[in-house]
């Protein structure tokens, strides 16, 4: 009778290579815990030149959608000059019209040789001067629709209003932001991953990311490593620590609410497969 106690060779081979794929399984991935901020499109609307603020239709934390207006500047000088540019436009335009009749008249008359080559030429010369200045106050026309239309500020994006800094009847300076809009577009986390794991992130990896102030983690996917390396800031930089070099990434938020503000602290549990997991693979 043979004993039980005693294991075959090809029982033992079996259990050598059961040890080993539970060992492979457990190392197929790692495990990293990033620390990172909450960054989104942020869009600063600023006033084009100096002027008061009359009106401002909207409200911080109201919800907008492109072209909406969010803050009116006085238009009183801007509409007096583009009614003044249209009025020499008008003027030179009357001005084109007298010299093509005159130049269409002497082209007549020469064919006709009643009159000499000298006036055509003069009458070429009028009615090609009134063209190039029609032209022009047709340019100043609209660039003085485009300062008044400039003078009504408002949301180039669907977003979130995140800042008012002046109030109606206060003067915005020329280039001062007036209105900041946080875009609709996903917000993501910005970490640094180790430079052993960087080659192995690939987008679309998923992960858990616990914004603070959240009660419930959001989830999250990587969608870009930085192609240059860095070194992490609290280190110097020497040979020694070469282990230190990191690459900037970027975790997209997939279900982050609507009025996620940026500058956030995050943490984020990002599981990258291991090298034994791409030679499987391989």
């Amino acid at each position: 009778m043979e004993n039980s106690g005693i294991m075959r060779p090809g029982f033992i081979r079996l259990a050598v290579l059961a040890s080993a794929l539970v060992f492979q399984l457990q190392c197929s991935s790692e495990t990293y815990q990033l620390v990172g901020t909450v960054e989104r499109k942020t869009l600063e609307l600023a006033a084009p030149v100096s002027e008061v603020i009359t009106d401002i239709p909207v409200r911080i934390g109201d919800r907008v959608e492109a072209a909406q207006v969010l803050v009116q500047l006085d238009t009183e000088v801007a509409e007096a000059e583009l009614t003044a540019f249209q009025a020499a436009h008008n003027a030179a335009q009357v001005t084109l019209n007298e010299t093509e009749r005159e130049f269409a008249r002497q082209q007549r008359l020469r064919k006709s040789q009643v009159v000499s080559q000298r006036e055509l030429d003069r009458a070429r010369q009028a009615r090609d001067e009134a063209l190039a200045l029609t032209s022009e106050r047709l340019a100043r026309v609209k660039q003085a629709e485009k300062r008044l239309a400039d003078l009504t500020v408002r949301a180039l994006e669907a977003g979130i209003v995140d800042q008012l800094p002046f109030e109606t009847g206060e003067r915005a300076p020329a280039g001062g932001v007036v209105a900041v809009v946080l875009a609709d577009r996903e917000p993501w986390v910005r970490v640094w991953i180790p430079a052993r794991a960087a080659g192995r992130a690939k987008p679309g990896l998923e992960a858990i990311v616990q914004v603070q102030g959240l009660d419930e983690p959001l989830q999250g996917r990587l969608e870009d490593v930085s192609r240059e390396p860095e070194y992490t800031p609290h280190y110097a930089l020497t040979e020694r620590e070469r282990a230190h070099l990191v690459f900037e990434a970027r975790i997209v938020l997939t279900d982050a609410p609507a009025d996620l503000r940026p500058g956030v602290a995050a943490d984020v549990t990002l599981t990258i497969p291991a090298v034994a997991a791409e030679e499987d693979a391989s």
